[in-house]
């Protein structure tokens, strides 16, 4: 397998390179399936040893596996807002939480902002969404307003609501949650084999395995993890159904399929994040950094692995230019999109420029905790990457050396990372580099102050 490494880059540019131009009626079908609060490490191709999962580790196979991808938050409303319009999720008027925790169960993402899914459809796509939508229950907030055709799913996570809709219809409540992934992946096969005789663009995300962890009765004990194995395994073989599907309707080769989860494992769950510390909610690396495979057979060449970072901000981009589409035409007057394309590194066709920096966001806070810049991390206060992760997601190297860190100074002065040789964020470095910090810590600066001058959009509340 060859391997492609690429220095450390992150996530504001957004450069446009040449378009790929698809010609009428070859344009690709988009897939789009995004897990919940899976972590980093609990797909088997990415060192789970007893997960397993061979359906995403064959996408992986025929395409690509990014060991650098992150997911646009730490928690699910902003990090859904982030991935569907290529922004901050502070930029739509996030400031903490999620729906119906630390904000109103009805809030929402703002009718004005423009998804991913209402470019599509402006270029002829038809539309779908099957699974959670956690992006608001007000009429203007629901999927159907944000660019979706054709909807099948919860308003809010698995824990939070006990209703699923098809558009604005309740057709069951309460839902079983046990079998909700088998319902969001027979909705999904649906839609394919409606369109498949014209480009469609289909947002599939599953509440698996988001807790309440309820396996399906079929997969009840067929995994040598517990309760949270046999969730994740169904959801492989589920997803092995809607590949089957493209292939029955011979329209595998043209359609990109992509797969990541929405932010880092909840803490009361089995999940793996090694050898990352943290875990959602967090900005340490454990709570972003997420599996993602994508392929695209009729384009992409397969076995690769990539280390290049790519954030869920650019798949909107990345998508766009895929199919042909000029997004920086569709965003303009609209909110700075803070992804940028990286489709030249899918396409194995050349190193995309770098991104200059990435911020990173808590999931109680609107303001930012910490930035990258290539290989190196700074937490603005020590105590924001104190936070750890349970015994399960500690190595007992990890575990003796946080408590070396737990002792150093105080908890406001700043703290450094070198992601490159200590991933799990263990080492601080900010005496021995004072200047790195200087350097960071105005880059950070200067990307708030610009976030804070720029237009934004309020949250969607009731009246």
């Amino acid at each position: 397998m060859k391997i492609y490494r690429f220095a450390f880059a992150i996530f504001i540019s957004s450069g446009l390179g040449p378009m790929v131009r698809a010609a009428p009626g070859d344009k690709p079908n988009v897939i789009l399936i995004m897990a919940d609060d899976l972590g980093y490490r609990d797909l088997s191709s990415y060192g789970h040893p007893e997960i397993k999962t061979p359906i995403l580790d064959g996408v992986g196979r025929d395409g690509i596996r990014l060991t650098n991808f992150h997911s646009g938050a730490t928690v699910c409303t902003p990090s859904r807002m982030a991935l569907l319009t290529g922004s901050y999720p502070v930029r739509l008027g996030w400031t903490q939480g999620v729906a119906g925790y630390l904000m109103g169960e009805r809030d929402g993402m703002s009718p004005q902002a423009l998804t991913i899914a209402e470019i599509f459809k402006s270029e002829g796509y038809k539309t779908g969404m099957s699974g959670k939508w956690h992006l608001g229950d007000l009429p203007a907030t629901r999927p159907g307003n944000q660019g979706f055709e054709d909807t099948y799913y919860i308003p809010l996570s698995n824990n939070q609501t006990t209703k699923i809709y098809r558009g604005d219809e309740l057709v069951e409540d309460p839902f079983t949650n046990r079998m909700l992934t088998e319902q969001f992946t027979s909705e999904a096969i649906r839609f394919i084999e409606k369109n498949k005789d014209q480009p469609f663009f289909l947002y599939l995300p599953y509440s698996a395995p988001h807790f309440p962890v309820e396996p399906h009765p079929e997969w009840k004990g067929k995994s040598s993890f517990g309760d949270y194995g046999d969730v994740v395994e169904e959801m492989d073989s589920r997803i092995g159904e809607i590949l089957a599907t493209l292939d029955e309707l011979k329209i595998a080769d043209n359609t990109i399929v992509v797969f990541t989860s929405d932010n880092g494992p909840n803490p009361q769950e089995k999940a793996g994040t090694l050898p990352y510390r943290g875990e959602k909610w967090s900005a340490l690396e454990g709570g972003t950094r997420v599996p993602c495979v994508i392929r695209w057979t009729a384009k992409m060449p397969g076995g690769r692995e990539s280390n290049m970072p790519v954030n869920a901000m650019d798949l909107l981009p990345t998508l766009c230019r895929a199919a042909g589409i000029d997004w920086k035409t569709k965003s303009k007057s609209k909110l700075p999109i803070d992804g940028r394309d990286v489709l030249d590194l899918l396409l194995a066709d050349g190193s995309d420029a770098p991104q200059e920096a990435l911020l990173y966001w808590m999931g109680r806070s609107p303001v930012p905790r910490a930035i990258r810049v290539g290989e190196w991390k700074l937490f603005f206060k020590r105590s924001d990457a104190l936070e750890g992760p349970g015994t399960s997601r500690r190595s007992p190297e990890q575990a003796e050396a946080l408590k070396v860190l737990m002792k150093s100074t105080d908890g406001d002065s700043p703290i450094l990372f070198n992601l490159s040789e200590d991933p799990g964020e263990i080492i601080d470095l900010s005496t021995k580099f004072p200047e790195k910090v200087k350097e960071l810590q105005l880059k950070a600066d200067t990307m708030s102050a610009e976030i804070d001058s720029s237009v934004k959009l309020e949250i969607a509340k009731p009246q």
